[in-house]
């Protein structure tokens, strides 16, 4: 089954998009959704240099029902929220597609990854049209196309990585080197760096470590 990688331009007044936008230097990870009809309940990892003043902006948006603050660090929040227009959900829902978390949203932009059917991405297309998104589609990964493998992007960061030295041991460069080499945020490069190395792992998993190892005899 692909692995789809989709780039999806929030539209404007969800909430999500309105704080990330007011607050392009925060990092909002979904790490698990539901949605109920019309309302959608949500676990949130909010980081950001004024992690308050983030919080502050969603109690004042109109379409967060519910903040419940579960966690909270000077830059860091986990946070449980309710909202009464969970689109991405709904889309996700009606195309009976499962999203993948993380879900990464930064200033207005979320970074998608799932695994589905062509005709259930074309359904899914037609949800978030539907919705007014705007979305790209970064890569399609089929097992038989190793070529796709990666966004061009990811490849890019990950030769750039062992060009670099970030892989050896000792490392020779640190993460917030590469960032600057690359010229990204840290927050980006080690979000892009994380999918970038799952979905290899996973590729030489499925093709190398599928097979369970032949039990040894027991020793007598």
């Amino acid at each position: 089954m692909p692995l789809v990688q989709l780039s999806i331009e929030l539209p404007e007044q969800t909430w999500v998009h309105d704080v990330t936008e007011d607050h392009p230097e925060a990092t909002v990870r979904v790490l698990a959704g539901m949605p109920d009809d019309d309302v959608g309940f949500a676990l949130l990892e909010i980081t950001a240099p004024d992690i308050e003043a983030v919080l502050r902006s969603m109690a004042g948006h109109s379409l967060l029902t519910d903040i419940e603050p579960l966690q909270l660090g000077d830059e860091r929040a986990l946070v449980q929220i309710e909202t009464t227009a969970p689109l991405l959900l709904l889309s996700a829902q009606a195309s009976g597609i499962p999203i993948e978390p993380p879900v990464v949203i930064r200033d207005g932009t979320a970074d998608v990854e799932l695994r589905t059917s062509h005709d259930r991405l074309s359904a899914l297309g037609e949800e978030l049209d539907r919705f007014g998104f705007t979305y790209t589609v970064e890569s399609i990964y089929d097992a038989a196309d190793p070529e796709r493998l990666l966004s061009e992007r990811q490849r890019e960061l990950i030769l750039t990585a062992v060009e670099e030295g970030y892989y050896d041991t000792p490392r020779e460069c640190s993460l917030t080197e590469l960032a600057e080499k690359v010229g990204i945020a840290k927050s980006t490069c080690s979000e892009t760096l994380h999918r970038a190395e799952g979905i290899i792992v996973r590729r030489f998993v499925d093709k190398h470590l599928s097979e369970k190892p032949p039990k040894l005899a027991a020793r007598t």
